[in-house]
């Protein structure tokens, strides 16, 4: 009787090892669930938008691209943008390079004040009595900037 409750203890303990390497594999698996669904499934999807965003650019549309730079699209090939980033200045990127594509008017609304201030001078050049007034324009805005920097201090 003793030989066959030995039998016994030692067919229990292999099935006990058996069940103990799945065990060991299970935090590896749920790592794995895990990276996939924090970091590898957000990252294609927004592959996915971007090449749809990129496959569907147009003449007009206001982009950013990779490096920053800010125009509005004039031509689309099949490879390549050109953007106008100012008046007359026109650049060939990558179409893969258009990083964001901004809503229509921004461009405008991002206006730099420097370049408010230069189109009100040049409109104004035409007649002698405009020009004096941009002149008094720009001095009370310099003079009111200038104020502000001495009210800050």
């Amino acid at each position: 009787m003793m030989l066959i409750n030995d039998a016994f203890a030692q067919a229990a303990s292999s099935t006990a090892q058996s069940d103990a390497g799945w065990v060991t594999l299970l935090p590896m698996i749920g790592i794995l669930v895990l990276f996939y669904f924090l970091l590898i499934r957000p990252q294609a999807k927004r592959a996915k938008e971007h090449k749809q965003m990129v496959e569907e650019l147009q003449r007009g549309d206001e982009v950013i691209t990779n490096g920053g730079i800010l125009g509005q699209i004039l031509n689309v090939s099949e490879a390549y943008v050109i953007i106008e980033i100012a008046p007359a200045m026109e650049v060939t990127v990558l179409k893969s390079s258009v990083q964001t594509l901004l809503p229509k008017g921004t461009l405008k609304s991002i206006e730099p004040k420097s370049k408010v201030l230069k189109s009100k001078t040049t409109k104004s050049a035409t007649s002698e009595s405009n020009k004096a007034e941009t002149v008094d324009e720009t001095a009370e805005v310099i003079t009111a900037e200038v104020d502000k920097n001495i009210e800050k201090k």
